[in-house]
């Protein structure tokens, strides 16, 4: 028996359970219970193994935790100057509070974006789905719209690309980049990691100011027309394809264009004989 399975009396993991209860990703709980602020039945428990059901009163930071039947995919455009953690006494802007929907107090956000940036950001209640979408080992995309206070010099991209130390013994990298027609101070990265801050450090450390940073696109999510503060409900075509690590959902034919235009010239011809 896999450890997200249930028993043959609806028992789960602790961690399996919470997650479920949409507290966050498998491994955020389990951090949780390691950090001894998760209670069940009234006492504080660091095992993950132990085992739990709708029967047990479970409750992280003294708030009691059910889990839904029903399960959420929301895409927000989050504003800059709201934060993605469900609490934090310092803060006021919350980006949860702007998916007004009934079980608003089950979601946690997939993955980060810090409070200084905006645009795309997934919030669910399905702990198997975040674990899968933020695993590094899955590299799922994440585009980005960034501007700078000048145009980037290709040599400092280029140094991006290939893994900058900046602060930790792992470097800080770019999968790609691509300049913005028109806009010398726009461009738009890829990444595929998630490292706090990561994009603003790399372009700081190259000696660039971030004026803005908007993320764009995840995996084969896009940001689209949805507007600051605008949220919706993921397709089970989006959300399929993000699990299988798609870029996009648009299907193109290569040669599509070419055979219209042989069609066309032919028609042409066949006309003047």
């Amino acid at each position: 028996m896999t450890e997200d399975k249930m028993t043959d009396d609806g028992r789960l993991r602790l961690q399996v359970f919470m997650a479920k209860c949409g507290v966050g990703g498998r491994r955020f709980c389990e951090d949780l219970i390691s950090q001894g602020r998760v209670m069940v039945n009234n006492r504080i428990v660091r095992e993950m193994g132990l085992k739990v059901g709708d029967d047990d009163v479970v409750q992280v930071d003294g708030e009691t935790i059910e889990r839904s039947d029903k399960v959420y995919y929301i895409a927000l455009n989050k504003p800059r100057g709201y934060v993605c953690t469900n609490y934090d006494p310092n803060e006021e802007k919350y980006a949860r509070d702007l998916i007004t929907i009934r079980d608003q107090n089950l979601l946690f956000n997939v993955g980060r974006l810090d409070k200084d940036s905006n645009g795309l950001i997934i919030f669910s209640n399905d702990g198997e789905f975040a674990n899968k979408v933020m695993h590094p080992r899955n590299e799922i995309e994440k585009e980005y719209l960034v501007h700078l206070d000048r145009k980037p010099d290709v040599e400092d991209l280029r140094k991006a690309v290939k893994g900058l130390y900046i602060d930790m013994s792992q470097p800080y990298r770019i999968r790609s980049y691509a300049f913005v027609p028109m806009r010398r101070d726009y461009i738009k990265v890829v990444l595929t990691e998630g490292k706090n801050r990561e994009i603003r450090k790399i372009f700081s450390f190259l000696g660039y100011e971030v004026k803005g940073l908007t993320r764009i696109r995840i995996g084969c999510i896009e940001l689209g027309t949805l507007q600051p503060g605008e949220f919706r409900n993921l397709s089970r075509k989006e959300i399929d394809g993000l699990l299988a690590g798609k870029t996009t959902l648009v299907t193109r034919k290569k040669f599509g264009n070419a055979a219209k235009r042989q069609s066309g010239q032919r028609t042409r011809r066949e006309d003047r004989t």
